[in-house]
This record gives C-alpha cells, structure tokens and sequence, in this order.
C-alpha cells in the first residue's frame, strides 16, 4: 500500500503518539515509589510498563483503567518494591497529567483544518476524556478498546473505524506501536504512517510500514499539510 494522493480522514493512536506516556507513567511511579523511599529507574520502569500491560490485554478484556492498576502492582513486584496493590489506583489517576508531545496540538490542529480526524486507543472513555482536554480538537471519530471490548492489534478498532468511515479510500492511520497499529494496519491493509519516535529497527520478518517518520511534523508533511 501507498499514502493515497487524495487523503480524507486521518486516524491517530493516542499514547505514545499524541500523548507522552512514557514520561507520564514514569512521573507517576516515580512520585509514589517516593511516598515509600523507593527510587525508580526510568530505564527499567518504561520497558515493563509496555511489557506488562500487553500481557495483561492479551487476557479477556478488561477496563483500561484496571489494566493500568494491574499493571501497576505487577511492576512493583518486579522491581522489588513492596506497593500495597490497594495503592494501585495511583496509575491510572495519573492519566489526566500525561501531556501531549510538543508538537501535538499545533499539527493536530493543522492536520484537522484539512481532513476529518479521528482517534483509535487502547482506552476506556472516561480516561480519554480527561487526555482531551490537552488536546483541544474536535474529533470527527473516536473509538477506543471499551467500545470495542478488545485490544489493539486485535482488528476490531480498525474494524469499527471503517464500518463508521464508511470506506478504506482516502483513510491514513497515524501511530506509533509496530506491535498495536502498524501490524494490523498492514493486514488490514490501510495506509499506515509509524511516526517511530524512538527509532526502532524491525526484526527479521517484520514488514515495513507505507512511510515512517521520526514525528508528528514529518507525517503532517505527508499528508500535504504544510
């Protein structure tokens, strides 16, 4: 597949992608491993993070919220932290301060001014309601795991996105997760743009996505957004 020449509607990821959760769930951890004395490490935390809650979602599915509570007194466990798992509630309470990447809402905006946009998130709606007001764009489609009920790169979000966009034509998906979006994109074939902000290189076997870029500026430029 190709970026269509004429493009329509642009669908974005949420975390990892518009929103900086990396550093959101470090900042988290960090603040209520201090409550105890304990001091995590970036380096170890946002590898489990990921690790962990794709293990969790494998599972039936589950609000995002309990995924992130989950999540969190398993980490704890690993890192040899003692966390009482009636404290877990601390990482997903921590959602409504994770913040847009810097480049977030001004090429958001651009991007809207020129095509339907829309949002596809492994989340529950009550958590993505308070990440929007970081992001203040009218969406023309939202559709998130607890509509779905299931979890990217299972198809269903791609699924539902098209049965509501009415067709694959003109339809660009913006992400950051080989595993969570560029994957089932390609299966599903819909143009998809990986923004692999943290240079990841594919293992052998792994297919290249339609374009990748290094961030959200260089995918707006694709999309013939100056």
């Amino acid at each position: 597949m190709a970026i269509p020449k004429t493009v329509s509607f642009v669908t974005f990821d949420v975390y990892g992608t518009l929103i900086d959760w990396d550093t959101g769930a470090y900042d988290a951890f960090a603040a209520e491993g201090e409550r105890d004395g304990f001091t995590v490490e970036r380096d170890e935390l946002v590898p489990l993070f990921h690790e962990i809650q794709q293990q969790i979602q494998a599972g039936s599915y589950e609000l995002y919220a309990e995924v992130l509570r989950r999540t969190a007194v398993q980490i704890a466990k690993q890192l040899g932290w003692p966390l009482e798992p009636s404290r877990s509630g601390f990482l997903p309470d921590s959602v409504h301060r994770w913040k847009p990447f810097k480049e977030t809402n001004q090429v958001l905006q651009k991007i809207a001014k020129q095509h339907k946009v829309g949002l596809v998130s492994n989340i529950d709606d009550k958590l993505l309601g308070q990440t929007r007001r970081h992001v203040p764009v009218d969406f023309d489609l939202v559709v998130t795991a607890q509509q779905v009920r299931s979890y990217k790169p299972d198809p269903a979000h791609f699924t539902e996105c098209e049965r509501r966009i009415g067709s694959k034509k003109g339809w660009v998906h913006v992400a950051a997760s080989y595993y969570h979006d560029i994957e089932p994109c390609l299966k599903k074939k819909v143009p998809v743009i990986w923004v692999n902000r943290t240079r990841q290189q594919l293992e052998a076997g792994q297919k290249k996505p339609d374009a990748e870029v290094a961030n959200l500026r260089e995918a707006a430029k694709l999309l013939g957004v100056g």
